[in-house]
C-alpha cells in the first residue's frame, strides 16, 4: 500500500486546528456555557439552529448520550433533508430556503420564547441569510445570542442577507471553529477542488465542550440536570427509569412553548 499522505495531511491539520480551539476558544465556549447554565437554572431552554450539516451539530448537543433537558434543537427539515440531492427533498431546495430572507422569522413563530432563553446559531460560513435573521430575530424577543462560525471565513465572506450583517455582526458571543475559507483542507494534484470540511469535527468538539462546562456550571450552582444516559450498554432497570424520567422531564420544559 503506498504511504497514506492525504490522510495524514487531514489528521495533522485537523489536529492542529483543533488545538487552536482550545487555545484560542476556550474563554468563550465557558463564556458561551455560564449563559446557557443560566438560562436552564432559571427554567429556560437553550435553542440550537443550524442548516445544512450546520444541523448535525445540534443534534449532537440533543438527543444524544450524555445530554441533559435544557437544550433544544430546532430541526427545521426544510433545511436539513438535503442528501437526495437531487428531486424534491434535494439540495436545491436547502441552498434556496437558505437564501430566503424572512424565513427564519417563519420559523420562530411556531414557538412562544421566555424571558430566560437563550439560542445558538451555528453557521461555518456565517452569511446565509436564514442564519443571520434567526440571530436577529432571537436577538429582537431579548435572548442572548451565541454564534458557532469560521471566523476567518466569515470576515473574508461578501455578506449575504440585504442588511449588510453576518452572524458575526449580531451574535453577544462568537466562538470560532478554526475552519479554513472554503471549510475543506486537503489540496491534492488533479483534483479539482479541496477536500476533507473540518467543521463538523471541531464543531462537534466545541459543542461538548460547551455541553461539559454548562453541566459543571449548573452543578456548582446546586442545579441537578435530568440527564439522558447511554443505552448502548446492556439496559437496566436504572437506566430504563432514567431514560423515562428524561423523556417526562423534557416534555414539560417544552410545555410553555405552545400555550396560548
Amino acid at each position: 500500500m503506498e504511504d497514506p499522505t492525504a490522510a495524514t495531511t487531514y489528521f495533522q491539520e485537523a489536529m492542529k486546528r483543533l488545538e487552536e480551539v482550545h487555545e484560542t476558544q476556550l474563554a468563550q465556549i465557558c463564556q458561551a456555557a455560564r449563559v446557557c447554565a443560566e438560562c436552564i437554572s432559571k427554567g429556560g431552554l437553550v435553542f440550537l439552529f443550524g442548516s445544512g450539516h450546520s444541523r448535525f451539530l445540534c443534534d449532537e448537543m440533543a438527543p444524544r448520550q450524555g445530554c441533559f433537558v435544557g437544550f433544544v434543537p430546532i430541526a427545521h427539515a426544510g433545511l436539513s433533508t438535503y442528501t437526495d440531492v437531487v428531486g424534491p427533498n434535494g439540495l436545491r431546495t436547502t441552498l434556496f430556503l437558505e437564501k430566503y430572507e424572512g424565513y427564519a422569522e417563519q420559523i420562530l413563530k411556531g414557538y412562544k420564547l421566555g424571558p430566560h432563553d437563550a439560542m445558538i446559531v451555528i453557521s461555518t460560513s456565517g452569511i446565509r441569510p436564514v442564519v443571520v435573521e434567526m440571530a436577529i430575530n432571537a436577538k429582537q424577543q431579548g435572548l442572548p445570542v451565541i454564534a458557532l462560525l469560521a471566523g476567518e471565513h466569515c470576515k473574508q465572506a461578501v455578506p449575504a442577507h440585504t442588511s449588510g450583517k453576518k452572524l458575526i455582526d449580531v451574535a453577544d458571543i462568537v466562538i470560532d471553529n478554526r475552519c479554513p475559507p472554503g471549510d475543506c483542507m486537503v489540496v491534492l494534484e488533479g483534483l479539482g477542488w479541496p477536500t476533507g470540511p473540518l467543521s463538523t469535527v471541531s464543531g462537534a468538539l466545541i459543542i461538548n465542550m460547551i455541553r461539559c462546562q454548562t453541566a459543571e456550571f449548573l452543578l456548582a450552582q446546586g442545579y441537578q440536570p435530568t440527564m439522558l444516559p447511554s443505552h448502548q450498554l446492556t439496559p437496566n432497570q436504572s437506566t430504563q427509569e432514567q431514560m423515562e424520567k428524561y423523556y417526562t422531564d423534557y416534555r414539560h420544559s417544552l410545555a410553555r412553548l405552545y400555550s396560548a
